[in-house]
């Protein structure tokens, strides 16, 4: 994900999966604690749907879209925590695991304790 992107510019952007194929519409999105880069989107899934969270890296803007390297089925089957709230470490950790993505550099485990979660962009700690 680009690291420079102003996290205020995600919201409202149309979603497509790894194929192509409509997700959603980016709701919200959250900020890493330690250093507020972009870490995860809410996506309104449909009109009477929720939000489901993806991981905004390895996801990419490319044209005006967010488009995330997963399949639909896979987002819409993601852990649902609500939104509005700040992410504990261990909602955190069940979507990364959801996702299949590592949570260290090095591919060990890493304790709660050693590493920052997403509040969401505009909120205070």
């Amino acid at each position: 994900m680009q690291t420079d992107i102003d996290p205020r510019n995600l919201i409202g952007l149309r979603t497509l999966d790894r194929d192509g194929r409509k997700i959603g519409t980016v709701d919200e999105v959250y900020l890493d604690d330690a250093t507020g880069v972009p870490e995860w989107a809410a996506v309104r899934t449909g009109f009477f749907s929720r939000d489901a969270f993806v991981p905004l890296e390895p996801s990419e803007v490319v044209d005006g879209v967010l488009r995330v390297p997963f399949e639909r089925a896979l987002v819409k089957e993601a852990p649902d925590f609500g939104v509005g709230r700040h992410l504990s470490p261990e909602q955190e950790l069940r979507l990364y695991h959801h996702y299949g993505l590592d949570t260290s550099d090095t591919g060990a485990p890493v304790s709660d304790e050693n590493m920052s979660f997403g509040r969401i962009a505009g909120s205070e700690r």
